[in-house]
């Protein structure tokens, strides 16, 4: 038992608990203090001391049964529960229906008299299914369904319906075939569930003879790739991100202002000395950015706009005015969301009303909504950000109007997850759209995504 709860405590670290080697002893003396004997107590006792964190209870509810299941499933013989004229009828309607199918001969047989598969069987079709070359459980399912297939349980599902029409042709009454069919159902189902458990405790016990393999920093994974923890994670650590921008921001002000020299003061101050520079000025204050978001919200791109607008109105500390405006198939504006709710809030509800649906991206009908009812929001002092992929699904681009927002702002930005190599593939129009752009900053994961806005908060 104790070498199974080593493994049982290694499988979870390699699923991704943290558990130290201090909270392994805990479990190992809590279970010798509570016994195996309940059930209900021993599986209580390792989860309070091998689990910290909610998000990995399901993690620990779904490998907890791999090591210590309930064994296998109950089954029963169904002939013995048939009268003998009911038995022949069966042995009649097997015998027409199977032929000199051997395989699916003794699988049937082996179904209706309620046994299960032995070891014997169970290793040597996880052999010819390749088990030993699987170490990650998210291969679970493909792996029972190909052992399923190999050990033909999916045919036996088939047989099972031919049968019952059989039987019921031969004029087997209609309460036992129900009963029959219900019984032949319990165990075939049985026989599945025990194929199922095999091969999940078969990946967990593999899982922990390997040694854990170090997660990738979020800040480096891809928004393409990242699975519902990571994105719960990283919706947590958007607000300990913002804050060290902040810190970044005022400590860059700081310098500045006793370490940026201002040519035009030193040269108005010094008009006294004949224009020789003999007193030194600074600048003295830091130009906050005014910001005009315009994101694609569809979806290979709502993670990016999530984390991007949360990011920014999390450091509303650091910008003079924020607009942002959100898109798929026409131009949104969300400014007053986040006017009245905190950022995450805010987001959550902009993402829950543009909802992608049947429309296509259309960037250039959006920025043509954008030129007609709010172009009063760019001035000379805007930085425009346009976070997309620049695909429009071969509509008009609309570079014109590109163009114009790039002469009236300060800046136009583009904010782009793909790499340039995709650019101008498919139905991309960003080869256009980059040549009018102040600059291209690409944003595929967390990292470039904090550096791209922190760049915009150095210049101001």
């Amino acid at each position: 038992m104790d070498q199974r709860m080593v493994n049982f405590i290694r499988a979870l670290r390699a699923a991704g608990v943290r558990i130290s080697l201090a909270e392994s002893q805990d479990a190992m003396y809590g279970v010798d203090l509570v016994g195996v004997t309940e059930r209900g107590y021993f599986r209580s006792t390792l989860k309070t001391t091998l689990v910290k964190e909610s998000r990995d209870q399901q993690t620990f509810d779904y490998y907890f049964p791999l090591f210590f299941g309930a064994g296998t499933p109950p089954m029963q013989n169904i002939p013995d529960q048939l009268s003998p004229e009911q038995q022949q009828m069966l042995q009649q309607a097997l015998q027409s229906l199977m032929g000199n199918a051997r395989a699916l001969q003794d699988l049937m047989r082996q179904m209706l008299e309620g046994q299960s598969f032995s070891q014997d069987q169970l290793e040597q079709q996880a052999r010819q299914a390749g088990m030993n070359n699987m170490s990650d459980m998210s291969q679970r399912p493909w792996m029972e369904r190909r052992m399923q297939r190999q050990m033909g349980l999916q045919e036996l599902k088939k047989l099972i319906e031919q049968l019952m029409q059989m039987l019921e042709q031969m004029g087997m009454e209609p309460g036992a075939l129900d009963e029959l069919r219900q019984m032949m159902q319990q165990n075939a189902e049985g026989l599945s569930e025990q194929v199922s458990q095999y091969v999940g405790t078969s990946l967990a016990e593999q899982m922990a003879q390997q040694e854990p393999q170090p997660k990738p920093d979020l800040m480096d994974v891809p928004f393409s790739r990242l699975t519902d923890e990571e994105v719960s994670n990283i919706r947590d650590e958007i607000r300990r991100l913002a804050a060290r921008l902040r810190s970044r921001a005022a400590l860059r002000q700081k310098h500045a202002k006793s370490g940026t020299l201002d040519p035009r003061k030193i040269l108005r101050d010094n008009m006294r000395y004949d224009g020789v520079p003999l007193e030194l000025k600074y600048r003295t204050r830091h130009v906050k950015p005014c910001l005009v978001l315009i994101c694609d919200i569809s979806t290979s791109m709502r993670y990016c706009a999530e984390f991007l607008l949360t990011l920014i109105y999390e450091l509303q500390d650091q910008v003079a005015r924020t607009n942002s405006f959100v898109f798929i198939g026409d131009l949104v504006d969300i400014s007053m969301d986040f006017q009245e709710h905190e950022p995450q809030s805010a987001v959550e509800k902009v993402l829950m009303q543009n909802r992608p649906g049947y429309y296509n991206t259309d960037l250039g009908n959006s920025l043509n909504t954008f030129q007609q009812d709010h172009l009063s929001c760019v001035s000379g002092r805007t930085t425009v950000i346009i976070l997309g992929d620049g695909r429009n699904n071969f509509n008009d681009p609309r570079l014109d109007i590109a163009q114009d927002l790039q002469r009236r702002s300060r800046r136009l930005l583009w904010f782009n997850p793909e790499p340039a190599n995709q650019w101008g593939t498919g139905d991309s129009d960003m080869p256009f759209y980059a040549p009018l752009a102040d600059g291209v900053y690409r944003v595929s994961n967390l990292r470039e995504l904090a550096a791209a806005v922190d760049k915009i908060l150095t210049d101001g």
